[in-house]
């Protein structure tokens, strides 16, 4: 069993995380320090929220293998959902947090008015349609219905996925932010919109489901074997990033943490313990 500290997705998980942090992370917390976070004390973990597989899983393998040679005191702490990790973020509840996307970022941030950024890519979770009543991804028919992630940018993604596999078509010109309402022709399919992280489990109940890779791994889903259909990892835009509040960038400990990332090691590990359901993308995430 993981040593971490799992975190549901509850108001009352959440006000006791504000309380237990923010009572003795005053000197830990480099938001709570002026500047770059240069000035972070490096004698202290560094608090990273992540969601667990395969984020959790790869902050992990850096902990008990290369941290402490680096010097780096490294705590993980997992969360379900893809609010928390980044409100706790921005509030100073954690340091940094590693679970999403640069597009999913730029959305939360407008939406949110949080002021997060980038520190690097890792990885990329190939999204993909799955179900336990098809077999052929041609074979989705009219009159099936097809559960999709409902936060913005997932969802686009998504339709986007369906629409290259000829199952829905979209409006001309619509990018990673399409919704249900810029599908130009359903081609008589239904949609289910559910949170990303519930979407698995609603599998049963429809005909096939675009979900997340780290959520089809946790899942027990392997996308190299069990998807119908999956992403292209060419060109595509949503490497999972390492992520803190503007202004703590130049902490030592975080930039100890991303060099860490992007070694040799963790290159290996992902592609040892993933086999292509989880895609080394080292190096540092663009603006969307």
């Amino acid at each position: 069993m993981r040593k971490n500290t799992k975190i549901a997705a509850t108001a009352a998980v959440t006000a006791a995380l504000a309380l237990g942090l923010g009572a003795c992370g005053t000197d830990s917390d480099p938001a709570s320090k002026s500047g770059t976070g240069a000035e972070a004390d490096t004698s202290k973990a560094l608090v990273v929220a992540a969601s667990p597989t395969p984020h959790a899983d790869i902050l992990d393998f850096v902990k008990k293998n290369l941290a402490e040679k680096e010097g780096l005191k490294l705590e993980v702490k997992e969360f379900t959902d893809y609010v928390l990790p980044n409100t706790a973020t921005e509030t100073g509840q954690v340091d940094a947090n590693f679970f999403q996307h640069q597009p999913y970022l730029d959305d939360f941030n407008k939406k949110k008015n949080t002021h997060l950024v980038s520190v690097g890519t890792v990885h990329l979770e190939p999204l993909g349609v799955y179900s336990k009543k098809i077999d052929d991804i041609k074979d989705i028919k009219a009159g099936q219905t097809i559960a999709v992630p409902n936060d913005t940018t997932n969802e686009g993604r998504a339709l986007q996925l369906l629409a290259q596999n000829g199952l829905i078509t979209l409006k001309a010109g619509v990018g990673t932010d399409a919704s249900l309402s810029d599908i130009t022709d359903k081609k008589g399919l239904e949609f289910k919109e559910l949170e990303a992280a519930t979407v698995p489990r609603a599998l049963n109940d429809v005909d096939a489901a675009v979900i997340n890779g780290n959520y089809a791994i946790e899942a027990g889903l392997k996308p190299t074997k069990d998807a119908l259909a999956t992403e292209k990892a060419d060109g595509n835009p949503y490497a999972n990033i390492v992520v803190v509040k503007k202004g703590n960038e130049k902490d030592a400990r975080v930039e100890k943490l991303v060099k860490l990332l992007h070694s040799d090691e963790v290159k290996k590990y992902i592609e040892d313990t993933y086999r292509g359901s989880v895609v080394p993308a080292f190096g540092t995430a663009a603006k969307s």
